[in-house]
């Protein structure tokens, strides 16, 4: 049995002040967010101003708003020489951090030595309304502007909205927010919360058949032809063609990945490699222009002409006679292009929305907060993090605003999808914002995965799951993100029939991809997806998509494969704990057991058609029995599943190096001799494994006469006694046989054993 897992890295069970889980009334009237613990704001509009009276010598003034409330003080940016400055700015001020009872809105004029003050209004918290949506948003009104004895000026207005809400106010998203204070206007944007949408993407298949009228420098000299097809970063050729000649032929298929919008076109290049790679034409297609597919219905080929230019004089010209080569290009919409593993992919659907089933449900999920984060950089002088969630599934990615320099933030931020297949998977990663300590890169703290299928219908599990990430020194605990997931279904017989389904679309099954493509097709995916994601505002970068994708997963690693193979000896525990219990029986350790077992066996053997109800019936009764004892909880990072707990400094090394390597040559010669003993290991294992069957196919090769004879004797005996004897009687003689009492037993092996283990095998011809 597997031992309990160290307390912090334990999953704990959590209740926040959540209206979803039934243990907290709340505010009823907030009900849309009710995976998040309510927080309180006071949100200031500041639509526009007018009539505002010059400050300036030219007569005109650079107006700009300050809103002042305790210590906290928010600015709109100014607008030079416009007396009628349109603004349109929301802020968003934490009442949890309120210390006063009043809030100041002022009107400045910007100057070079000091602001000049134009005037000011003034709110009392006691009067500001409440707003609850769905209500809709408060409408702003006119204010005449005050000075600062309180008096109204003859010119100048403003106009405002003033009111009390929550985050599930829609201005929330968007609005300064006090606990932003110290970033400048121009970083706001990078610290938003946003919600991103991965890019479109199709498989483009190219299938080249063959060439004509190709046009070589050397006419009388063999061509070695290759087509070269790229398309953006991705480029592959073909195999040199058999047909040494000016039609060359290949029939050869070529896959890539695109994205739409479409931005690169396909361009093959006709190459002749037994001439120093000399081009012999190029073709360009737009792959706007290119058929669509979702079926397996065979798409009709076309020539193409190939362009060449020659050089003359120093100018390129056209040639005249033009080669063609013949293609069958297409965009096949029925494969879903992975760029996540399939082991935990979040979308399982084709690329065309003209094949797609119906959603079977929703999934709500709450980042509420984390708590016990450690410091990821030093500013001024202390360590501090500025923290940031990140959930992927399907193709919505959702990014929750940035809290500043806070060791245990609170987002209480809700997020919806749409699912269409439960046996998927959710991501969640936490993550250290960069760009307030100048740097270009975010960086991980950890992640969770939650698999839907593990979850209970319309049941809300609130949890602390523990952020682990492995580092150069070891494994760490980060700190605990907490969340609060809900799948909600709308149909349950859909639910149960995906069960039956194939897990990927169709065409991966009519038109399979090898192992290698799919690999590569997957790189080049999530390059894509993280190239277009990084040119969002804000952007997600490349290293945050990375580690939500698990790029670089099927790098080799001594600790992931030490885990697999335990992975494997844990499945292969239950037939092994069945094998020593049926060793048990037959050598009479409980005898009473024992004689139970002769009389199941001998009632099967006399009505054999109970055998299948049997098996059924106990495979029935003993899950009825262990579902008393099925997870409460949903699974997460295990780290003694994962082996990081017993993984040594020089592995933990080796996983983290770059690829190719930058040690030096004696760090390079140990892992390779590391390498070389554990490949030892596994060759003596796949030896003898070929070992039995060689001698399986030997029984009749008559490799060993006298073998092949004395198994063809007793296969002829075999089959008289067995044509005169009932079925019933030689197994009731087998199984008494084999059960029999210890005392006839011997502990020298048997004679079909030492028979088999005699006969010749191909182990005596290896070099």
């Amino acid at each position: 049995m597997q031992r309990p897992l160290p307390e912090e890295f334990a999953l704990k069970e959590t209740a926040p002040k959540i209206a979803g889980s039934g243990n907290y009334a709340g505010d009823k009237l907030t009900s849309t967010y009710d995976l998040v613990e309510q927080m309180q704001y006071l949100y200031i509009r500041v639509v526009k101003a007018k009539e505002l009276p010059p400050k300036d010598v030219t007569g005109s003034c650079d107006p700009y708003v300050e809103i002042k409330l305790g210590n906290y003080k928010g600015i709109t940016k100014h607008f030079e020489k416009k007396s009628n400055p349109q603004y349109d700015h929301v802020f968003a001020f934490s009442q949890d951090r309120i210390q006063s009872s009043f809030v100041e809105i002022i009107v400045k004029d910007k100057d070079v030595v000091m602001d000049d003050f134009i005037g000011r209004i003034m709110f009392e918290l006691t009067d500001v309304p409440k707003r609850v949506p769905p209500d809709s948003p408060l409408a702003p009104q006119w204010y005449k502007l005050e000075d600062k004895k309180g008096e109204k000026l003859k010119h100048g207005e403003i106009m405002l909205a003033v009111w009390k809400g929550t985050q599930a106010d829609e201005c929330f998203p968007e609005a300064w927010h006090s606990d932003a204070a110290t970033v400048g206007r121009e970083g706001v944007s990078k610290i938003r919360g946003k919600v991103y949408l991965s890019p479109k993407l199709w498989y483009v298949r190219v299938n080249i058949i063959e060439c004509q009228d190709l046009i070589p420098i050397d006419r009388n000299k063999p061509i070695e032809v290759c087509v070269k097809a790229v398309l953006g970063n991705q480029g592959t050729r073909t195999r040199i063609s058999s047909v040494k000649s000016a039609n060359p032929i290949w029939n050869e298929d070529l896959v890539f990945v695109a994205a739409e919008p479409f931005e690169e076109a396909l361009v093959l290049t006709v190459e002749d490699r037994g001439n120093k790679d000399e081009v012999l034409g190029k073709c360009v297609l737009p792959l706007y222009s290119v058929h669509r597919r979702w079926d397996n219905k065979a798409v009709q080929s076309r020539w193409h002409n190939l362009e060449k230019h020659r050089v003359v004089d120093g100018e390129k010209r056209d040639m005249k006679f033009a080669s063609r080569i013949h293609l069958r290009v297409c965009l096949d919409g029925g494969f879903h292009v992975l760029d996540e593993s399939t082991n935990y992919s979040s979308d399982l659907r084709p690329t065309a929305k003209q094949i797609w089933k119906s959603s079977i449900g929703i999934l709500e999920l709450g980042i509420i907060s984390a708590k016990g984060l450690s410091p990821m950089k030093t500013r001024d002088g202390r360590a501090t993090t500025d923290a940031f969630c990140v959930a992927k599934y399907g193709s919505k990615w959702v990014r929750t605003r940035t809290i500043i320099d806070n060791f245990s933030p609170n987002w209480n931020e809700q997020y919806t999808w749409e699912v269409f297949d439960p046996c998927t998977v959710i991501t969640i990663g936490a993550f250290d914002n960069g760009y307030l300590h100048g740097s270009n890169k975010d960086s991980r703290i950890g992640k969770v995965r939650i698999r839907l299928s593990t979850l209970e219908t319309e049941r809300v599990y609130t949890h602390s799951y523990p952020l682990i990430a492995l580092h150069p020194s070891g494994v760490k605990k980060m700190g605990e993100v907490q969340l609060a997931v809900r799948f909600s279904c709308t149909s349950y017989l859909n639910m149960l029939h995906k069960y039956s389904q194939p897990i990927l679309p169709k065409m991966h099954y009519v038109h399979p991809l090898s192992m290698s493509q799919t690999d590569m097709l997957r790189h080049q995916a999530t390059h894509i997806v993280s190239t277009r994601l990084a040119r969002a505002e804000p952007p997600l970068k490349k290293e945050v998509v990375e580690f939500m994708l698990d790029v670089g997963s099927h790098l080799w690693s001594v600790r992931r494969s030490k885990a697999n193979f335990f992975r494997i000896v844990n499945v292969a525990s239950g037939f092994v704990g069945l094998v020593k219990w049926f060793d048990s029986i037959c050598h009479w350790k409980n005898p009473l057991t024992t004689v139970l077992i002769h009389v199941l066996f001998v009632i099967l053997i006399l009505r054999p058609e109970l055998i299948l109800p049997t098996v059924f019936l106990y495979l029935f009764v003993l899950g009825i029995w262990r579902y008393r004892w099925k997870p409460r909880h949903p699974p997460h990072m295990d780290i003694r599943l994962s082996h990081a707990d017993a993984v040594t400094y020089d592995e933990l090394d080796e996983e983290f190096d770059s690829f190719p390597t930058t040690k030096g040559p004696d760090v390079v010669r140990m892992r390779y001799d590391r390498l070389r003993s554990i490949g030892g290991r596994i060759q003596t294992v796949a030896g003898d494994l070929a070992t039995q069957g060689e001698r399986f196919h030997s029984l009749l090769s008559w490799r060993d006469p006298r073998a092949s004879a004395l198994f063809v004797t007793f296969c002829l005996i075999a089959a008289i006694v067995l044509y005169v004897t009932p079925f019933q009687v030689v197994a009731l003689l087998s199984v008494f046989y084999v059960l029999r009492h210890p005392r006839f037993r011997t502990k020298l092996p048997s004679m079909p054993a030492n028979f088999f283990r005699r006969l010749p095998s191909g182990a005596d011809r290896m070099l």
